[in-house]
Order: structure tokens, then C-alpha cells, then sequence
């Protein structure tokens, strides 16, 4: 039976949206999908936007910066594709008719549109796990309320997704996320004073982009995706581990009260996950070749060293304190990312500043309201500022 669908992409020029896109045009070729698309959206990159949309056809484009508004009525004039841009314009291409919307927005400024597609009731593919982390109680209320369904798209959460008994949760002694340990596996942490972004964008697996590239460095990504965890799956978050898996083989374990533990395997490639949401319950054929494991050979685990990656350690305290705290830790490290991505601090400075924030830009009471949300994300945002100017001064 032909996949039918009608989808948006949100966040359609970074390397998750194209990777859908790539594999929704595939899909389509051969003749294993039928998919409409309906909408896309980027940040900024007007040019690539208009490109894509008039590749897909899509009836409507979106950049959330404004000032690239008109740069993309120039490239879409004369095509018939509607347009828009700003916050708001992002918001109406989440809200369009699409039954499947893949959340690939990096950061907290995808919230807003997740929230206004899970509302209306589309099944949400998310690759934005700030998402969760942030506004996690929020999302879940919203998909409640219209009836869609949360699909990750985290190679390590889809890989739970696809082996967790959700009809019977209580027969799930623990999940095990698994994690490459990025570049700096093996580095001392007295030597990674002087790491370049160059050097910290270059993972040995995965080929993504360089917000979470840096974070899969600091190990924050993973202390972002057990946040995550304890949001989409039914087990108590202490009982959510992480180990090093360096291959990147095994994506992550399901390990049940009789002894079986159960394990998704794939290649280091998104295009697997992608595949799975944009199918789900079904499946459908990719171009990803088939694990060879003759090749691989050995597959080894380590325990994570919290020492060495804090942000480990910043996450797991976050999740424990619960209410804001998790908001305040993934703004203050959003900003410093984008400080050390620009040359403005060290990359051991990404971990002081989230920590400076933790212990400062404490929001009062524990709403997680998505107001409350906004504003404790502000606050630490501005605290990491003032923090990133007192380390330049």
C-alpha cells in the first residue's frame, strides 16, 4: 500500500529538514509515497528556502526573520507560493493542513509552532528536543488535547520508541540511551582550554549541524535527551541511564524485568529515523545500506565520566529539581554555544556560564505554564550574557 501524506517541514534548510525532503522526493519517485508537501519554514536562509519549496511544490513558505522577507518574495515571485515572514508566519505554516509536521527548528524558537501543530492535532516527527526539555509538560498537554502523536525523531529515542512495551510500562526496569562521546572522548579535560569550533563541529558519526554538533561535544546532547526521556517514555528518570557506545551502532536499549533487553541498531544516519516517523506505524524502504557487521567487528562501552562532560551532570540536576530549572539550563547553554561558535569564549567556558546561570537566573516558584516558560528562558539568556561580557571584559 502507497504512504500517503500531507506534511510540513519546519526547519527545512538544516540537515534534518533536508534529509526529510530527500527522502520524501525519493519516497515519491519510487512510487512508495505519495506525500504532498504542504508548507516549510526556515530562519533565514531565504535562497535555499525558495528553492526547496519550489522543488516540493509546497503552497506556502516561511522565514522567521523578517529582514530575509523580501529576499524570499524575490525568489518565490511569479511562482504561486504564498509567503510570509516573522515569528507569526512560522506559527501559520505549523497551523496549515498537514496531518504529519517534522519539528526541526533548532532551539527554543521551535516551542511555539510545535505547540500550534500538536494543538490542531498532526502527528509530530520532533527533532527538537529543546522542545521537551523546555516547555515538556506544555507539548504534552497540547498533543493530549488534540489528539495527535509525539513521533521522535532522535536517532536514540526512536530507537526506544520502536522497542518500549507502551501497554505494559511497568515490565521496563530501565532505558539505557546510548552516546558516541563525541570528539573528545578520550581527550583530558585540562586539554580542551583551547578547542576550536572547528574542531568541536567535527564529530566522528554523524554529520548534523553545528548547534547540536557542539553540544554532542560537551555531552549536553545527551543530558538534553534524558530530559527528553522522561518526558515521552513511562519510566521513572531514575531509571534512565546513558552509556558510551563510541560505534554508534546500538542507538539505544529497552532493558525489561526478565533479563531481555532489546535494542534498536542502525547506520549513523538520520535518514533512518526520519524514516520511521514520516512511515510510522508502517515502513518504508531507504537508501541507507544494510549494517555490515562482519565490518564492524566490536562494539565497546564506556561509563560516562561527569567530570570530564559537566553538562552531564548540569542535566541530571535540572531534571531532579525539576519546575524551570531544565529551561534555564538549555537557554544559558544556547547562548554560550553561540558565543563559542562566534569566537567569544572557550569552550570549557560553555559549561561556567550554564553553571553561573543554574546558581543565578533561579525563576520563582515552579510553574511550567508556557508563560512562565518564556520568561525563565529570557532571564537565563540575558544572565548568560551579562555572564559571556564579564568573561570578555
Amino acid at each position: 500500500m502507497t504512504l500517503s501524506r500531507r506534511v510540513t517541514v519546519l526547519g527545512a534548510t538544516g540537515s534534518v529538514g533536508t534529509t526529510t525532503l530527500s527522502l520524501i522526493e525519493a519516497s515519491n519517485a519510487a512510487c512508495e509515497a505519495d506525500i504532498e508537501v504542504v508548507a516549510l519554514t526556515a530562519n533565514s536562509n531565504a535562497k535555499e528556502l525558495a528553492e526547496l519549496a519550489i522543488a516540493h511544490r509546497a503552497e506556502f513558505a516561511a522565514v522567521c526573520d523578517e529582514a530575509a522577507g523580501p529576499a524570499l518574495a524575490d525568489a518565490l515571485a511569479g511562482t504561486g507560493i504564498r509567503h510570509g515572514a516573522g515569528v507569526e508566519a512560522v506559527i501559520e505554516a505549523a497551523m496549515m493542513d498537514a496531518g504529519w509536521v517534522m519539528a526541526a527548528i533548532v532551539g527554543a524558537a521551535g516551542i511555539q509552532p510545535l505547540l500550534a501543530a500538536a494543538t490542531r492535532g498532526a502527528d509530530i516527527a520532533f527533532a527538537n528536543k529543546e522542545c521537551l526539555v523546555c516547555a515538556g509538560d506544555a507539548v504534552l498537554a497540547a498533543v493530549a488535547k488534540g489528539g495527535g502523536r509525539l513521533l521522535p525523531v532522535d536517532s536514540e529515542h526512536n530507537a526506544i520508541f520502536q522497542v518500549y512495551d507502551f501497554e505494559r510500562p511497568e515490565r521496563v526496569r530501565r532505558i539505557i540511551l546510548t552516546a558516541s562521546g563525541g570528539p573528545f572522548r578520550e581527550r583530558c579535560r585540562t586539554t580542551l582550554a583551547g578547542i576550536t569550533p572547528a574542531e568541536a563541529v567535527a564529530h566522528p558519526n554523524w554529520t548534523m549541524g553545528a548547534k547540536i554538533s557542539v553540544d554532542s561535544a560537551t555531552m549536553m546532547n545527551k543530558g538534553l535527551e534524558r530530559i527528553e526521556a522522561a518526558y515521552l517514555f513511562p519510566t521513572p528518570k531514575e531509571k534512565i541511564e546513558i552509556l558510551v557506545h563510541p560505534q554508534s551502532v546500538i542507538h539505544s536499549m529497552v532493558d525489561y524485568v526478565d533479563g531481555s533487553v532489546l535494542a534498536q541498531l542502525g547506520p549513523p544516519d538520520m535518514t533512518v529515523p526520519v524514516a520511521s516517523t514520516l512511515a510510522w506505524p508502517d515502513r518504508i524502504p531507504t537508501p541507507v545500506e544494510p549494517l555490515d557487521f562482519a565490518k564492524i567487528g566490536t562494539m565497546t562501552f564506556e561509563t560516562p565520566d561527569e567530570e570530564r562532560f559537566p553538562a552531564l551532570r548540569q542535566a541530571r540536576e535540572s531534571l531532579d529539581e525539576g519546575g524551570l530549572m531544565t529551561a534555564v539550563m538549555n537557554a544559558a547553554n544556547e547562548v554560550a554555544v553561540e558565543a563559542f561558535l562566534n569566537g567569544h569564549i572557550g569552550f570549557l567556558d560553555i559549561a561556567e556560564i550554564t553553571d553561573h546561570c543554574l546558581a543565578s537566573a533561579r525563576p520563582e516558584g515552579v510553574s511550567t505554564e508556557l508563560e512562565a516558560v518564556l520568561s525563565a528562558d529570557a532571564a537565563s539568556r540575558e544572565a548568560a550574557r551579562q555572564r559571556i561580557a564579564r568573561l570578555n571584559g
